[in-house]
Protein backbone atom coordinates (compact mmCIF):
# COMPACT_ATOMS: atom_id res chain seq x y z
CA UNK A 1 0.00 0.00 0.00
CA UNK A 2 1.08 3.39 -0.08
CA UNK A 3 1.46 5.99 2.32
CA UNK A 4 0.76 9.56 1.77
CA UNK A 5 2.63 12.35 2.54
CA UNK A 6 0.84 15.47 4.20
CA UNK A 7 -0.15 18.20 1.90
CA UNK A 8 -2.45 20.73 1.51
CA UNK A 9 -5.28 19.57 -0.92
CA UNK A 10 -6.75 23.24 -1.63
CA UNK A 11 -2.93 23.53 -3.38
CA UNK A 12 -2.71 20.58 -5.63
CA UNK A 13 -4.53 17.32 -6.43
CA UNK A 14 -1.19 15.75 -6.65
CA UNK A 15 0.60 14.23 -2.95
CA UNK A 16 3.52 12.38 -2.43
CA UNK A 17 3.46 8.65 -1.56
CA UNK A 18 5.91 5.93 -0.36
CA UNK A 19 5.21 2.76 -2.46
CA UNK A 20 5.62 -0.89 -0.90
CA UNK A 21 8.85 -1.69 -2.31
CA UNK A 22 10.07 1.79 -0.80
CA UNK A 23 10.40 3.85 -4.33
CA UNK A 24 8.37 7.41 -3.90
CA UNK A 25 5.97 8.26 -6.28
CA UNK A 26 3.23 10.59 -7.50
CA UNK A 27 -0.60 10.36 -5.99
CA UNK A 28 -3.66 11.88 -7.89
CA UNK A 29 -6.20 12.54 -5.20
CA UNK A 30 -8.85 10.60 -7.07
CA UNK A 31 -6.47 7.64 -5.82
CA UNK A 32 -4.08 6.90 -9.09
CA UNK A 33 -1.03 6.55 -8.43
CA UNK A 34 2.32 7.21 -11.34
CA UNK A 35 4.25 3.61 -11.67
CA UNK A 36 2.46 2.23 -8.42
CA UNK A 37 4.31 -0.97 -9.11
CA UNK A 38 8.16 -0.87 -9.13
CA UNK A 39 7.98 3.07 -8.53
CA UNK A 40 9.07 5.75 -11.23
CA UNK A 41 12.92 4.60 -12.00
CA UNK A 42 12.54 1.11 -12.35
CA UNK A 43 9.36 1.27 -14.94
CA UNK A 44 11.26 3.93 -16.97
CA UNK A 45 14.34 2.61 -17.18
CA UNK A 46 12.55 -1.28 -17.71
CA UNK A 47 9.60 -0.24 -19.82
CA UNK A 48 10.74 2.57 -22.17
CA UNK A 49 14.12 2.90 -21.94
CA UNK A 50 15.42 -0.77 -22.04
CA UNK A 51 12.07 -2.14 -24.26
CA UNK A 52 12.30 0.13 -26.55
CA UNK A 53 16.39 -0.19 -27.03
CA UNK A 54 17.13 3.45 -27.01
CA UNK A 55 20.66 3.06 -26.20
CA UNK A 56 21.13 0.79 -29.69
CA UNK A 57 18.96 2.99 -31.58
CA UNK A 58 21.07 5.90 -30.73
CA UNK A 59 23.94 3.51 -31.69
CA UNK A 60 22.77 3.85 -35.24
CA UNK A 61 24.17 6.39 -37.45
CA UNK A 62 21.53 8.65 -39.15
CA UNK A 63 19.39 11.71 -38.58
CA UNK A 64 18.49 12.69 -35.11
CA UNK A 65 16.31 9.94 -33.23
CA UNK A 66 13.05 11.63 -32.31
CA UNK A 67 11.39 10.68 -29.28
CA UNK A 68 7.82 11.91 -28.02
CA UNK A 69 7.41 11.79 -24.30
CA UNK A 70 3.85 11.84 -23.70
CA UNK A 71 2.93 12.55 -20.11
CA UNK A 72 6.50 14.02 -18.37
CA UNK A 73 4.86 13.78 -14.89
CA UNK A 74 8.12 13.11 -12.85
CA UNK A 75 10.34 13.22 -15.74
CA UNK A 76 11.44 9.57 -15.20
CA UNK A 77 11.18 8.55 -18.47
CA UNK A 78 13.04 11.45 -19.46
CA UNK A 79 15.96 11.45 -16.67
CA UNK A 80 16.25 7.67 -18.05
CA UNK A 81 16.40 8.63 -21.57
CA UNK A 82 18.89 11.07 -20.75
CA UNK A 83 21.13 8.75 -18.67
CA UNK A 84 21.12 6.50 -22.01
CA UNK A 85 22.44 9.12 -23.59
CA UNK A 86 25.19 10.33 -21.87
CA UNK A 87 26.33 6.68 -21.07
CA UNK A 88 27.15 6.54 -24.69
CA UNK A 89 28.71 9.98 -24.99
CA UNK A 90 28.30 12.51 -28.48
CA UNK A 91 30.79 11.18 -29.83
CA UNK A 92 29.34 7.20 -29.80
CA UNK A 93 25.89 8.37 -31.00
CA UNK A 94 23.68 10.18 -33.35
CA UNK A 95 21.68 13.63 -31.95
CA UNK A 96 18.48 12.64 -29.92
CA UNK A 97 15.39 15.17 -29.75
CA UNK A 98 12.51 14.67 -26.97
CA UNK A 99 9.43 16.72 -27.48
CA UNK A 100 7.75 16.20 -23.54
CA UNK A 101 4.16 17.27 -23.60
CA UNK A 102 2.73 17.92 -20.10
CA UNK A 103 -0.65 20.30 -19.26
CA UNK A 104 0.50 20.36 -15.33
CA UNK A 105 4.26 20.76 -14.09
CA UNK A 106 2.55 20.45 -10.28
CA UNK A 107 4.08 16.75 -9.91
CA UNK A 108 7.40 17.47 -11.26
CA UNK A 109 7.68 20.55 -8.59
CA UNK A 110 6.92 17.93 -5.96
CA UNK A 111 9.62 15.42 -7.11
CA UNK A 112 11.99 18.29 -7.56
CA UNK A 113 11.36 19.43 -3.77
CA UNK A 114 12.02 15.72 -2.62
CA UNK A 115 15.46 15.11 -3.79
CA UNK A 116 15.80 11.77 -1.37
CA UNK A 117 13.35 10.63 -2.42
CA UNK A 118 13.50 10.97 -6.52
CA UNK A 119 17.57 10.66 -6.56
CA UNK A 120 17.11 10.16 -10.53
CA UNK A 121 16.34 13.93 -11.16
CA UNK A 122 19.50 15.44 -9.52
CA UNK A 123 21.61 14.91 -12.64
CA UNK A 124 19.00 16.35 -15.18
CA UNK A 125 17.61 19.08 -12.13
CA UNK A 126 19.49 22.19 -14.63
CA UNK A 127 18.01 21.09 -17.50
CA UNK A 128 14.60 20.36 -16.00
CA UNK A 129 14.81 24.16 -14.74
CA UNK A 130 15.04 25.91 -17.77
CA UNK A 131 12.46 23.33 -19.55
CA UNK A 132 10.08 25.01 -16.48
CA UNK A 133 11.59 28.39 -17.63
CA UNK A 134 10.24 28.29 -21.58
CA UNK A 135 13.72 27.14 -22.20
CA UNK A 136 15.47 24.59 -24.91
CA UNK A 137 17.64 22.33 -23.08
CA UNK A 138 20.34 21.99 -25.30
CA UNK A 139 23.07 19.34 -24.32
CA UNK A 140 26.00 17.10 -26.27
CA UNK A 141 23.27 17.08 -29.21
CA UNK A 142 20.70 16.67 -27.10
CA UNK A 143 17.84 18.70 -27.56
CA UNK A 144 14.41 18.58 -25.26
CA UNK A 145 11.43 20.70 -25.94
CA UNK A 146 8.66 21.40 -23.13
CA UNK A 147 4.87 21.45 -24.88
CA UNK A 148 3.57 22.89 -22.01
CA UNK A 149 -0.63 22.41 -22.27
CA UNK A 150 -3.23 19.96 -23.91
CA UNK A 151 -0.86 17.61 -25.71
CA UNK A 152 -3.26 17.00 -28.81
CA UNK A 153 -3.47 21.01 -28.70
CA UNK A 154 0.31 21.12 -28.75
CA UNK A 155 1.48 18.22 -31.13
CA UNK A 156 1.31 19.53 -34.21
CA UNK A 157 4.30 22.20 -33.13
CA UNK A 158 6.80 19.24 -32.27
CA UNK A 159 9.29 18.17 -33.97
CA UNK A 160 8.65 14.92 -35.98
CA UNK A 161 8.14 12.39 -37.18
CA UNK A 162 8.64 10.98 -34.11
CA UNK A 163 10.69 7.14 -34.31
CA UNK A 164 10.00 6.58 -30.57
CA UNK A 165 6.61 7.47 -28.32
CA UNK A 166 6.90 6.74 -24.99
CA UNK A 167 3.09 7.08 -23.95
CA UNK A 168 2.78 7.43 -20.11
CA UNK A 169 -0.23 10.01 -19.35
CA UNK A 170 -2.38 9.31 -16.26
CA UNK A 171 -5.38 6.27 -16.98
CA UNK A 172 -7.96 6.72 -19.16
CA UNK A 173 -10.04 7.74 -16.18
CA UNK A 174 -8.53 10.84 -15.16
CA UNK A 175 -7.46 11.71 -18.56
CA UNK A 176 -9.63 10.15 -20.96
CA UNK A 177 -9.36 12.54 -23.98
CA UNK A 178 -5.78 10.78 -24.96
CA UNK A 179 -6.61 7.25 -25.07
CA UNK A 180 -9.35 7.66 -27.96
CA UNK A 181 -8.72 6.24 -31.57
CA UNK A 182 -9.25 9.56 -32.40
CA UNK A 183 -6.54 10.91 -30.22
CA UNK A 184 -4.31 7.97 -30.75
CA UNK A 185 -4.73 8.46 -34.91
CA UNK A 186 -3.37 11.99 -34.37
CA UNK A 187 -0.37 11.27 -32.58
CA UNK A 188 0.10 8.22 -35.72
CA UNK A 189 -0.11 10.60 -37.85
CA UNK A 190 3.14 12.16 -35.79
CA UNK A 191 4.81 9.11 -36.10
CA UNK A 192 6.97 7.78 -38.95
CA UNK A 193 5.81 5.56 -41.73
CA UNK A 194 8.62 5.05 -43.95
CA UNK A 195 12.17 2.79 -43.02
CA UNK A 196 11.72 0.85 -40.39
CA UNK A 197 9.17 3.07 -38.87
CA UNK A 198 8.44 4.35 -35.20
CA UNK A 199 7.33 2.52 -32.24
CA UNK A 200 5.33 3.21 -29.35
CA UNK A 201 5.29 2.26 -25.80
CA UNK A 202 2.89 2.16 -22.89
CA UNK A 203 2.32 0.92 -19.44
CA UNK A 204 -1.45 0.02 -20.82
CA UNK A 205 -2.04 -3.77 -21.59
CA UNK A 206 -6.37 -2.60 -21.48
CA UNK A 207 -8.39 -4.36 -24.46
CA UNK A 208 -9.56 -1.01 -24.95
CA UNK A 209 -6.13 0.59 -24.45
CA UNK A 210 -5.17 -2.30 -28.05
CA UNK A 211 -8.33 -1.68 -29.66
CA UNK A 212 -7.94 2.18 -29.41
CA UNK A 213 -4.40 1.58 -31.31
CA UNK A 214 -5.45 -0.86 -33.76
CA UNK A 215 -7.87 1.70 -34.51
CA UNK A 216 -5.47 4.08 -34.94
CA UNK A 217 -3.70 2.43 -37.51
CA UNK A 218 -0.89 1.19 -35.26
CA UNK A 219 0.36 -2.41 -35.03
CA UNK A 220 -0.05 -3.76 -31.80
CA UNK A 221 1.70 -6.46 -30.10
CA UNK A 222 2.27 -7.65 -26.24
CA UNK A 223 4.81 -5.35 -24.07
CA UNK A 224 7.18 -6.56 -21.60
CA UNK A 225 6.39 -7.03 -18.09
CA UNK A 226 6.71 -4.79 -15.38
CA UNK A 227 5.99 -5.35 -11.41
CA UNK A 228 2.65 -7.02 -11.08
CA UNK A 229 1.64 -6.05 -14.57
CA UNK A 230 2.40 -9.71 -16.77
CA UNK A 231 1.83 -7.38 -19.68
CA UNK A 232 1.89 -3.89 -21.30
CA UNK A 233 1.84 -2.81 -25.03
CA UNK A 234 3.84 -2.13 -27.70
CA UNK A 235 2.59 -0.22 -30.81
CA UNK A 236 4.43 0.54 -34.28
CA UNK A 237 4.07 1.79 -37.21
CA UNK A 238 5.79 -1.27 -39.32
CA UNK A 239 4.54 -5.06 -38.07
CA UNK A 240 8.42 -5.37 -38.03
CA UNK A 241 9.26 -3.47 -35.06
CA UNK A 242 6.95 -5.75 -32.85
CA UNK A 243 8.51 -9.21 -31.38
CA UNK A 244 5.39 -10.04 -29.93
CA UNK A 245 2.06 -9.05 -32.02
CA UNK A 246 -1.24 -9.94 -31.42
CA UNK A 247 -2.97 -12.33 -33.38
CA UNK A 248 -6.50 -14.05 -34.25
CA UNK A 249 -5.63 -15.90 -30.29
CA UNK A 250 -6.09 -12.00 -29.32
CA UNK A 251 -9.45 -11.89 -31.31
CA UNK A 252 -10.85 -14.90 -29.81
CA UNK A 253 -10.19 -13.71 -26.65
CA UNK A 254 -11.18 -10.08 -27.47
CA UNK A 255 -14.72 -12.10 -28.59
CA UNK A 256 -14.86 -13.18 -25.20
CA UNK A 257 -14.14 -9.67 -23.21
CA UNK A 258 -16.45 -8.04 -21.34
CA UNK A 259 -14.67 -4.58 -22.08
CA UNK A 260 -14.60 -4.54 -26.28
CA UNK A 261 -14.97 -0.93 -27.06
CA UNK A 262 -12.03 1.53 -27.28
CA UNK A 263 -11.85 4.10 -24.93
CA UNK A 264 -14.10 7.05 -25.52
CA UNK A 265 -16.84 4.83 -27.35
CA UNK A 266 -19.14 3.02 -24.99
CA UNK A 267 -22.00 2.77 -27.88
CA UNK A 268 -20.41 1.62 -30.76
CA UNK A 269 -21.83 -0.94 -32.32
CA UNK A 270 -20.03 -4.29 -31.92
CA UNK A 271 -20.71 -5.97 -34.73
CA UNK A 272 -18.77 -2.34 -36.26
CA UNK A 273 -16.49 -2.85 -34.13
CA UNK A 274 -15.51 -6.15 -34.97
CA UNK A 275 -15.69 -5.32 -39.20
CA UNK A 276 -13.14 -2.55 -38.42
CA UNK A 277 -10.67 -4.83 -36.63
CA UNK A 278 -10.79 -7.81 -38.91
CA UNK A 279 -10.41 -4.67 -41.76
CA UNK A 280 -7.08 -4.12 -40.60
CA UNK A 281 -3.52 -5.81 -41.98
CA UNK A 282 -2.75 -7.22 -38.62
CA UNK A 283 -5.73 -9.20 -38.23
CA UNK A 284 -6.65 -9.91 -41.62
Amino acid sequence: MAVTAPLDADATPFSLVTLRGGARAVRHAAGEVMHPSVGPWAEAQALYVHQSRLAQLLEEPGDPLVLHDVGLGAAANLAAAMAAARALGPARRRPLHVATFERDLRPLALALGDPAGFPFLAPIAAGLARLMDGQVWDEDGVRVRLHHGDVLGRLDEAEGPADLVFFDPFSPRLNPSLWTPEALGRLRARCRGDGAGAALYTYSAATPTRVALLLAGFFVGVGDPIGDKRETTAAATSPARLTRPLDRRWLERWRRSSARRPHGHPDLPLDELEARLLAHPQLA
